[in-house]
């Protein structure tokens, strides 16, 4: 199907071009031109065209002109799914304790964590130094071994694995 979509639109986009090259007459020799003042480009040397002057633009009364602001410098966003982030940098924190019954299991996004890592000892709160940035409203990024895994408090659902972010 996306094949099909594919080369259906590169044929509209095509084929009005090859429609208007066909209509077009035979490309005739150049003719010369009568020589005009100022040299073989017809213009004065050193004069530049004028430059285009555009018309007023009408606002309503009472309304201001937009104004031109810098752009502000974020902090890069991290994507769901997009891997480790730009600037990810692993860290070193203390050995992680894996509770009974439980060792380590590499979480796949999508797949649902056990409701015992959704309490505050596996919350990890220091992400910036990781890079990561802050987890949106609903979710809580939590250590699970050296892994770090963003998940939606409500579901337990994985929506981030972040492979190796701990040594």
């Amino acid at each position: 199907m996306k094949r099909f979509l594919l080369i259906s639109s590169a044929l509209i986009l095509a084929l009005p071009g090859a429609a208007q090259a066909q209509s077009q007459p035979q490309q005739r020799p150049p003719q010369s031109k009568p020589a005009r003042p100022g040299g073989p480009g017809g213009r004065p040397p050193g004069n530049q065209r004028p430059p285009a002057v555009r018309p007023p633009q009408h606002r309503p009364p009472g309304t201001r002109p937009p104004q031109h602001r810098p752009p502000v410098a974020r902090p890069p966003v991290h994507r769901p799914g997009a891997g480790r982030p730009p600037h990810f940098k692993p860290i070193h924190r203390p050995g992680f304790h894996y509770p009974r019954g439980y060792r380590y299991r590499r979480w796949r996004i999508g797949l649902i964590l056990p409701r015992l890592f959704l309490a505050s000892p596996y919350f990890f709160n220091d992400w910036a130094p990781l890079g990561v940035g802050a987890p949106p409203p609903g979710y809580r990024w939590v250590r699970y071994g050296p892994d770090l895994l963003l998940v939606q408090l409500n579901s337990g659902r994985i929506a981030d694995v972040i492979y190796g972010a701990f040594y």
